[in-house]
């Protein structure tokens, strides 16, 4: 088996087609077709069956994806790592971050880091807790900021900050709460939420079964549109503080003092155990130093238990 042939079977997997798996290529169709049949031939197993028009993973080829995935996850790694060693300033940073994370946080903290490198390269990825875990798995990044690890993860905790979950509504909507049974008040609202995957959604389903409330509710897919929807008044909803710190300042949202909140978390910025790239350490040493996080007291080794559960 070769590189392109691992390189070619991800990008039929991912796009479940050789037509397209070619045209992301930029080779033709047959040497997608040959590329496939070599490795199925080398490797004893069929990887790919057909499904329409197209293709999909067979049990064996899902299962050798995975592996496929983080192999060439670690030999970009690798070589990013030398890159690093001979001339750090000039090498790149790999990073994801959930989506509050994203949005609220890391522009203030890559802002100050890259004035400092201005040579320095920049991979940065955004999404839900599963899709920064998927990324790091695969080593397709170095470092990943997200709510609290799952036990069992294979994660060093490098540095952490902590945050807190509110309820917020519209101003107005909020008003009518007042001198109301909150809870059963609350029980009758809207409730705007993120899609499953989201830490923030696994927190809001917890808090709404703490309180035995089972309101109705709104999917809504970002926090963007999760803080429009709440500023104009289409219900109410957990969230970050930091994520709506904007708006509670210019009174465009209110806060609600629902029973158990505001829940107390941790932003946590997540490497794989063992050395990092020098961008990665460059990241975290500044980060510690601009007083944004803090080195956690004792190193958290994988599968150590946290304290709270994860947020985004």
């Amino acid at each position: 088996m070769t590189l392109n042939q691992l390189r070619t079977f991800l990008a039929v997997a991912d796009r479940g087609s050789v037509r397209a798996a070619a045209e992301d290529l930029v080779v033709t169709q047959a040497a997608v077709s040959a590329s496939l049949a070599a490795l199925q031939k080398s490797l004893g197993v069929t990887l790919l069956a057909p499904d329409g028009r197209g293709l999909r993973l067979t049990g064996a080829g899902e299962a050798y994806a995975g592996y496929v995935r983080r192999i060439l996850g670690l030999l970009d790694e690798a070589g990013l790592a030398a890159a690093a060693a001979a001339d750090p300033e000039r090498s790149e940073l790999r990073m994801a971050a959930v989506t509050t994370a994203a949005e609220q946080l890391v522009p203030g903290l890559l802002g100050g880091f890259l004035r400092d490198h201005p040579q320095m390269g920049l991979r940065l990825e955004a999404g839900n807790r599963d899709r920064v875990r998927a990324l790091l798995d695969r080593h397709q990044v170095d470092l990943v900021l997200t709510g609290r690890p799952e036990p069992g993860w294979s994660v060093t905790v490098r540095a952490v900050r902590p945050h807190a979950l509110v309820v917020v509504a519209a101003p107005d909507l909020a008003a009518r709460a007042v001198g109301a049974d909150l809870p059963a008040w609350l029980g009758r609202q809207t409730w705007l939420l993120r899609e499953p995957g989201s830490g923030t959604r696994a927190s809001t389903d917890a808090l709404l079964a703490e309180l035995d409330l089972a309101p109705p509710t709104l999917l809504v897919g970002s926090n963007v549109a999760i803080r429009e929807s709440a500023r104009v008044g289409l219900g109410v909803t957990l969230v970050s503080r930091d994520a709506v710190a904007g708006e509670l300042a210019a009174g465009d949202l209110a806060t609600l003092p629902a029973p158990g909140t505001p829940l107390y978390r941790d932003w946590y910025l997540l490497a794989h155990p063992g050395p990092l790239p020098a961008p990665a350490e460059l990241l975290i040493a500044h980060v510690v130093q601009t007083g944004d996080f803090a080195v956690p007291q004792q190193p958290r080794s994988p599968g150590a238990p946290h304290e709270q559960p994860a947020d985004r």
